[in-house]
């Protein structure tokens, strides 16, 4: 869990990031002005995950880094799956895995091919042993300030592959390493709720998660499969400067009742919570960490 031995004021716990610079896509952790918080310093584990293995796609950086530390610091074997140019962040979520005393693996991987999540599947139960934890996280997005009339068919495409079809690949993949007490997290969005015109393919994704999480729920939970997802608000990440605007950017997160971005280290802990057992009443449910904007 985080360190919170002091009670903070969750409006100030954490500066608003100041950086308004964008970065190319997909974005480098110490491309940032303002690199984001993953619990490095912060996280404790309790050995609520221990001697699981865990596949994170997107694990390389942003709330994928942040899941990865807190899974190895609770117990769990870590494989991270990313885009070959995402390979230093992977390697330095992957050293920080093994300096919690846990195996950690890196895939560098296309998911918006079918054959590659086949074979990251393969690679995981290779690497680690088996698989018990999917986190179905990677996504893409580029905002499009004209909304539908500047989306285009390719960029659609991208974002679909991505964020959809790669999560069927995988869950389908996995299922039959998967044994009862296993569990599948997908990340969708505060997006699933409150589209953005901006953001109009990635919200529609976001939306299309959560269905696909609450029908395989019912459908897994007889085989003792649980299956959830966690719905960020705005998350200071490599994805927000490396696909929106400056201005966006510059004010990103100050609309939320806390008036600020949240940092990866603060969602991490949902993740864990539904990984372990502790949730283990709680299948096809959305966990919402938006610093206080309505799932409405």
């Amino acid at each position: 869990m985080s360190d919170q031995t002091t009670p903070q004021d969750p409006s100030e716990q954490f500066d608003q990031p100041a950086d308004s610079e964008t970065i190319d896509h997909p974005g480098l952790t110490k491309q940032m002005g303002d690199e984001p918080d993953h619990g490095e310093e912060s996280y404790r584990g309790s050995g609520r995950l221990e001697g699981k293995r865990a596949v994170i796609t997107g694990g390389d950086s942003g709330i994928g880094r942040a899941v990865a530390i807190a899974f190895a610091r609770e117990g769990a074997d870590v494989l991270v799956a990313c885009l070959p140019e995402e390979e230093q962040d992977a390697e330095e979520t992957r050293r920080l895995v093994v300096e919690a005393g846990r195996t950690g693996a890196v895939c560098l991987t296309d998911l918006t091919q079918e054959q590659e999540c086949e074979r990251l599947i393969h690679e995981a139960v290779e690497q680690l042993g088996g698989l018990d934890i999917l986190v179905n996280n990677a996504a893409y997005q580029m905002a499009q300030p004209g909304g539908l009339a500047d989306i285009t068919t390719e960029q659609l495409d991208r974002v679909m592959r991505t964020n959809l079809y790669a999560m069927f690949w995988l869950t389908r993949a996995a299922l039959p390493h998967l044994q009862a007490g296993a569990t599948i997290i997908n990340t969708s969005s505060i997006q699933s709720r409150q589209p953005s015109p901006e953001l109009l393919d990635y919200a529609t994704t976001k939306a299309g998660i959560v269905a696909f999480t609450q029908g395989l729920a019912q459908g897994l939970a007889q085989k003792g499969i649980r299956v959830n997802a966690v719905a960020p608000g705005p998350i200071w990440t490599p994805l927000i400067p490396a696909t929106m605007a400056g201005d966006t950017v510059e004010s990103f997160g100050e609309q939320t009742p806390l008036g600020r971005a949240g940092q990866p280290a603060e969602v991490a802990p949902a993740y864990v919570f539904l990984a372990s057992q502790e949730s283990s009443y709680v299948t096809g449910e959305v966990l919402a960490v938006t610093g206080g904007q309505p799932m409405t």
